[in-house]
């Protein structure tokens, strides 16, 4: 499916395909569980996922007894949610323009966030669900975040094929003031904002980079044949090899941006 407005993202075109996801991807759920920690949810709590992939965080807290919708742009995202998960309510959703019937205790969002060029809507969004005293946990993309890819990818399209990838770059990657400062600006109380390096290993060995790029570079190589995507695919990942290629697996040089902030009670 054409994810051209991806949480809210007019640009983006990445095609998100639910069970590869799950079956490659399942290390961006698997690091979100931290981050469940920090949410503490609570039984008969209302609580949020945004952005919530196929549900797999979603579950977890409800097994808190917390009451959960889960949300997410992508139709198949949300069907395999769904499937998998039949008893928690999902959604799909817009992150940059969406509203709820009841008020939230918390919003919870992983990996999702940077997908999101609309980020001062997104806040307003949020703010405008929370109940009062109601908390936001997150953690995404920040400063620098795979910084080495992009780089890689930004080189060779230039000198293959003459494009620019800064245009069709469909990422935010924010530093801690840059995203403090707007959360501040739309009337949250941050308390905790912190951005940490995380290398992350990709799984599938030597195709590892090659998978990824697969799942999340289409908004780079929309117009492309199979034949050129698999070539700059191939040359990104020979190029960075070296660096991020180590013990049969490569590592992505991630970037988390986590953030806690609370709604005013008054």
């Amino acid at each position: 499916m054409n994810q051209r407005e991806r949480g809210g993202n007019m640009s983006s075109v990445n095609e998100w395909n639910a069970q590869m996801y799950d079956h490659q991807l399942g290390f961006v759920s698997e690091y979100g569980k931290g981050l469940l920690e920090l949410l503490q949810p609570q039984a008969g709590e209302r609580i949020l996922d945004l952005g919530c992939g196929t549900g797999d965080l979603s579950k977890q807290i409800a097994e808190s007894g917390a009451v959960v919708i889960g949300m997410d742009y992508s139709e198949d995202m949300v069907r395999e949610a769904r499937n998998k998960y039949p008893t928690i309510s999902f959604i799909q959703g817009d992150g940059a323009e969406f509203s709820l019937d009841q008020k939230v205790d918390a919003i919870f969002s992983n990996a999702a966030l940077h997908w999101i060029k609309r980020a001062p809507e997104v806040a307003t969004c949020m703010y405008d669900c929370l109940r009062p005293g109601g908390r936001l946990v997150a953690e995404f993309g920040g400063k620098g975040n795979v910084g080495s890819i992009v780089s890689a990818l930004t080189t060779v399209l230039k000198e293959e094929l003459a494009i620019d990838a800064t245009k069709r770059n469909p990422w935010y990657f924010p530093s801690v003031g840059e995203y403090s400062s707007l959360l501040e600006q739309k009337g949250f109380q941050v308390t905790y904002a912190c951005l940490f390096s995380r290398p992350t290993q990709l799984t599938n060995g030597v195709e590892g980079l090659n998978d990824w790029l697969s799942h999340f570079t289409d908004d780079f190589l929309f117009d492309l044949s199979v034949a050129q995507r698999t070539h700059i695919q191939q040359k990104v990942s020979d190029i960075l090899k070296d660096q991020l290629f180590s013990e049969g697996a490569y590592y992505a040089d991630y970037k988390r941006l986590r953030v806690i902030a609370r709604k005013p009670s008054t």
